[in-house]
Formats: structure tokens, sequence, C-alpha cells
């Protein structure tokens, strides 16, 4: 009977331990090359990260040069969302990135206007 609780102890743990390390945040922080497609063609961004547990900080430089501060960043397990706040034609909009690390890749989506965009990113 001992063996048996011992061995559903171990379980127990064995268990706990994998489901702990599944939601560990993945590790985003560092240089990232972002792709989406524009209207004229395929538009590239610098995403810089910076990581503490799942709080993400960092920017997004466009083609205009200019680095916008990250807000709201998070990851959780392979999910990731951030936030930036641009100059639109009407003024300042908020964009939220939603999205998905593999390794050294991501890809995900971003609003603009109604409209989806998909965006990928890989480690520079």
């Amino acid at each position: 009977m001992k063996i048996k609780a011992v061995v559903l102890c171990c379980a127990v743990l064995f268990a706990f331990v994998m489901v702990a390390k599944a939601q560990a945040p993945a590790k985003v922080a560092g240089a990232w090359e972002m792709t989406n497609q524009g209207r004229n063609g395929a538009v590239t961004s610098t995403l810089t990260l910076t990581q503490d547990g799942g709080a993400l900080k960092g920017t997004l430089k466009g083609m205009n040069g200019m680095d916008v501060p990250l807000e709201s960043g998070t990851v959780s397990g392979n999910s990731i969302t951030f936030t930036v706040k641009r100059m639109g034609r009407n003024g300042e909009v908020t964009v939220e990135y939603k999205g998905t690390v593999d390794g050294n890749t991501m890809k995900g989506t971003f609003m603009q206007g109604e409209n989806s965009v998909d965006w990928t990113a890989k480690r520079s």
C-alpha cells in the first residue's frame, strides 16, 4: 500500500511540474524583425522587448524611424499581447497586437481600422 501511495504522489508531482512548466512565459526579450503587408507591399518594423517574467516593455520602430513605446505588454505561455499608440490621420490610435511565440519566430494579428492584419516576426 505504501508503494502505491508513493507512486501516486510522484505522478501528481510530475503532473504539477509539467503544468507549471507549460505555463511559464516564453522568452522573448531581444530584438525582432516584424513584417506585415501594407497597401504598398511588405512593411518591416523593429520590435525591441525587455521581459520581467510575464511583463513586457519595449519599443516598436517603424519605417519613419520613430520608436513607439509598448504599453500593456504580456507574455503567458506562448501567447503574446501588447499595444502601441500611434498618431493616425484623425489623431491618436491604439493598436493591439496579439500572437503566439514559437522559439525564434512569432506570428499574430492586429487591427488596422476594421481590418485584421497578419504579422510575423523573427528574432534578429
